[in-house]
Parts: structure tokens; C-alpha cells; sequence
């Protein structure tokens, strides 16, 4: 499972090193692709493959099925860490994440999520303070 909320630099040519909790789970290849609420979702490759049967399973004539098939496919690119457990983040991508130099990474489960700081802050403070009461909305008995 991946947790935890990482504060990497992205140096210039787009690269960022992987937290080092992250390595072991990522370090056979990962597929990074456009996220929710401007972040990327990075997955191990053998996650993203088994995410990717199930959007195959949606039926093709399904508008919000195509949109979604479109927009994380179009984005994702599958990367190899190098030997110093970097990866680098195509411009494409760094543009729609609006990353800089400063990022947050947080584990989310079954995927890596990479924000810009100021955004992922942003992001943070408007839902921090509905997370105790959605989590019982959401998933009842959570909490």
C-alpha cells in the first residue's frame, strides 16, 4: 500500500526522485498520467494495466466512458526509475499539474498522487475541513 505525503524537489530537466517508500512498489515500471483536480496519478505498471481492463470493460457508446478513456490514456507515459530511483515527468504532463519546483506526493492506496505544492495546499485546506463529516457519508462506519 502506498501512504504518506513526500515534499521532493523537480529539478530542471523534469526529473523527480521517488520517495524512498515508493521504490520497492514502482522500481519494476510505472505509468504516470494525468490526475483529478490537476494532480498525476502514478501507478505501478501492473496497476495501471489492471485499471485499464477495467476501463475497457466500459461500454464504448458511454460518453463519460470515452472522456475518461481519452484523457488518462492520451496523458500517460510509462517510465523506468533510473539508478537514482528518479523519474522524469514529460512537459505535457508537468503543465497540466502546473508543477514547479516545489511538489507534494502523497501515496494514495494503489497509486502515487504528484501536486504542486500550492495547489495540493489549496486542495487540502478545502476539503480538510468537511473530511470527519463525508467519511461517515461516504463509507459508513469509517469513523
Amino acid at each position: 500500500m502506498l501512504i504518506g505525503t513526500y515534499a521532493p524537489k523537480l529539478d530542471e530537466k523534469g526529473r523527480v526522485i521517488l520517495p524512498a517508500k515508493f521504490r520497492d512498489a514502482l522500481a519494476g515500471g510505472l505509468v504516470i498520467t494525468r490526475g483529478q483536480e490537476r494532480c498525476l496519478y502514478v501507478f505501478p505498471q501492473r496497476e495501471f494495466e489492471s485499471y485499464y481492463e477495467r476501463l475497457r470493460q466500459a461500454p464504448i457508446s458511454n460518453r463519460e466512458a470515452r472522456a475518461l478513456s481519452r484523457v488518462m490514456l492520451s496523458g500517460a507515459s510509462d517510465e523506468r526509475p533510473d539508478s537514482q530511483h528518479r523519474i522524469t515527468i514529460p512537459p505535457m504532463l508537468r503543465q497540466y499539474a502546473q508543477l514547479e519546483r516545489d511538489l507534494t506526493v502523497i501515496g494514495a492506496g494503489t497509486r502515487v498522487e504528484i501536486w504542486s505544492t500550492p495547489v495540493w495546499d489549496e486542495y487540502y485546506a478545502s476539503v480538510e475541513e468537511d473530511y470527519v463529516n463525508t467519511a461517515e457519508e461516504v463509507i459508513p462506519g469509517l469513523l
